[in-house]
């Protein structure tokens, strides 16, 4: 959504929570150690929360009929990871840094570990208060969907067939 893309930049937190990265480091190493699927978790979480309202941590919202509730969700996994990140940094820097930006952070630190680049990527997001099961479907990818049907979605995130490839697996 616009509002979570606002204002983004590398080291947005360098003032307001210095360790707030290499916190969330930290913690994907260490959880991954314990559980190697976890990097696969975590960029699966990111790519299904950004998908459906923008990268704003909406599929982290629970209740009825939100998209955790959707049956595309289902089998996402990660959240008690993001869940100890985020009372972690309560403690050291408390309101400042976002579950949002938490979940990208814990996604490319993922990449990383697992012997993929480094990257880094700006920081900034906002917590979304939206999240609807209903808006899932109309903004995901069917496994009985068509190739050029797969495109489709992708194109309209601004993404490229590069990106589908590297997103689909």
């Amino acid at each position: 959504s616009p509002s979570s893309a606002s204002k983004l930049s590398v080291g947005f937190y360098a003032d307001s929570c210095p360790n707030a990265e290499m916190t969330v480091k930290n913690a994907v190493r260490e959880a991954s150690q314990l559980d190697p699927s976890l990097p696969a978790k975590l960029l699966r979480l990111l790519f299904h929360d950004c998908f459906v309202e923008g990268c704003d941590a909406s599929v982290l919202i629970q209740g009825n009929e939100t998209e955790m509730t959707d049956p595309f969700n289902e089998s996402l996994g990660g959240f008690s990871i993001i869940d100890s990140i985020k009372r972690l940094l309560e403690v050291f820097c408390p309101g400042i840094v976002s579950c949002a930006d938490i979940i990208a952070l814990a996604a490319r630190d993922s990449v990383e570990i697992t012997g993929g680049p480094s990257v880094r990527i700006p920081t900034g997001r906002k917590d979304g208060r939206i999240s609807s099961a209903s808006n899932v479907k109309p903004n995901v990818v069917s496994a009985n969907f068509t190739s050029n049907q797969t495109a489709d979605v992708f194109f309209a995130k601004g993404l490229s067939v590069d990106d589908l490839v590297t997103l689909s697996g």
